[in-house]
Parts: structure tokens; C-alpha cells; sequence
């Protein structure tokens, strides 16, 4: 078997017979003295044992890899999402256009945030999760998706009653002033971190991905509001 041997002196790679492992000759190319290593010098990588057990009796391995299922973006399930936000889209704009009383506007946000939280829960989850790590599927999905989305709708409420408690009733209808910035900024930071943290909770995103999915819901419910001609956040 050749041994490679490298210059020292103008490194130059070459392979020499081994009979002639252990001695000293010239570089064939600078002449210079080369050192041929001897055959007990060479590091030998021998394949892992397999472990005890591992194996039948023709010596041949009985252990298979764990197979992953690739949880793939599902087209039946993105046009059934695109649907419900189409169908949503025009419902908001009906409702925009009608007389409906504040309380009946009220209850129509209140049930649409609720409707909406799980499948935009679902469909964020489809694209920001992290595959190497494995991905939920079935009902363990599903029920994630109703869990994240709840919680999602639930900080709308949050919002609305921490606001009316630090900035009266009144602040929806007659809007915040600056002098209320530092405390909306405080409450809006803290309503963020918690919906990163029920991504986080529920579909074991990274925090800053968890951000991203709860911000997803926000632009959606927000740009509702905006389509009935309401403010983007009540208050604003």
C-alpha cells in the first residue's frame, strides 16, 4: 500500500512503495532529505462497531433508521384558509357598511377575533415552523391551533381592559393622546411578548419566530378592522 509523504521543505505531496517506509531520501522535486514514516505510524480509521445486539446472525444489521414524516404544505388546506379570509373580507365590508349599533359591533369583533385565531394560528404555523426539529400533525395540531388561537383572540380582550383601566372608557371613542404613549407602548410590548410566548407554548416556536406568528394574526385582524372602517387598534 503507498504511503503519501509531504515535503518538508517545498511541501510536495507524493506517495512512495512501502517497502521503502522508514528511511530517507531525497524530495524528488527540491531534493531536499524527506523522512519516509514507518507503516506503524499510519492512522488507521476503522468503521464503528455496531452495537451488541445489533445485529442477526449473518452479522448483518437489524436496527432501522427512524423514518420522519415530512409534514408538507397541504394546497387543500392553504385554499381553504384563502377562502375563509376572502369570505371574511367581504363579511367585514358588509358590516362596515351597515348601521350597526356599537354594542352589535362590539360582539361582531369579539366573535370574529375568536373565529379567526385558530386557522391563522394553523396556517403561521405551516410556514414558520422549523422542520429539522419535526412538526405537529392531526389532532395534536388542530388542538394547538384552537389553544394559540385563543389565546390570540384573548389579548384583544386583554388589551381592551387593561387600556379602559389605565385610560378610562372613553379612550376608544375619543382616541389617546401623547401624553398616553409611554403607557401604550408599555401595554402594547407586554400584550406582544405573551403572544411570542403562546407561540413558544404551543407549537414550540422560537421566541422571535413566535413574535412573527402572533404578529401575523394582528396584521390580519388589524387590516379587518381597517376594511369596516374602524381604527387599527382601538383607541388609535
Amino acid at each position: 500500500m503507498p504511503i503519501q509523504v509531504t515535503c518538508p521543505g517545498c511541501h510536495t505531496r507524493f506517495n512512495v512503495a512501502d517497502q521503502h517506509a522508514g528511511k530517507t531520501g531525497a524530495c524528488p522535486k527540491c531534493k531536499g532529505p524527506i523522512e519516509i514514516p514507518k507503516l506503524s505510524d499510519e492512522v488507521v480509521i476503522h468503521a464503528p462497531e455496531l452495537e451488541a445486539g445489533a445485529v442477526d446472525s449473518k452479522g448483518r444489521s437489524v436496527l432501522k433508521p427512524i423514518a420522519r414524516k415530512q409534514a408538507k404544505f397541504q394546497v387543500n388546506t392553504f385554499v381553504a384558509v384563502a377562502g375563509s379570509a376572502l369570505l371574511s373580507l367581504a363579511i367585514a365590508w358588509l358590516i362596515g357598511r351597515s348601521d350597526l349599533s356599537d354594542q352589535a359591533t362590539f360582539w361582531v369583533l369579539t366573535v370574529g377575533a375568536i373565529l379567526l385565531g385558530p386557522p391563522i394560528a394553523y396556517l403561521g404555523y405551516t410556514f414558520l415552523r422549523d422542520e429539522e426539529l419535526g412538526t405537529y400533525q392531526g389532532m395534536s395540531l388542530l388542538l394547538r391551533s384552537l389553544c394559540c388561537g385563543g389565546v390570540y383572540a384573548l389579548l384583544w380582550g386583554v388589551y381592551i381592559f387593561v387600556a379602559v383601566q389605565l385610560f378610562g372608557s372613553d379612550f376608544i371613542t375619543e382616541g389617546l393622546g401623547m401624553e398616553h404613549l409611554t403607557g401604550l407602548s408599555i401595554l402594547i410590548g407586554a400584550i406582544g411578548a405573551v403572544g411570542a410566548g403562546a407561540a413558544y407554548v404551543c407549537f414550540d416556536l422560537e421566541l422571535l419566530t413566535g413574535f412573527f406568528h402572533y404578529a401575523l394574526y394582528l396584521l390580519i385582524t388589524i387590516g379587518l378592522r381597517a376594511v369596516m372602517d374602524l381604527p387599527f387598534v382601538p383607541g388609535m
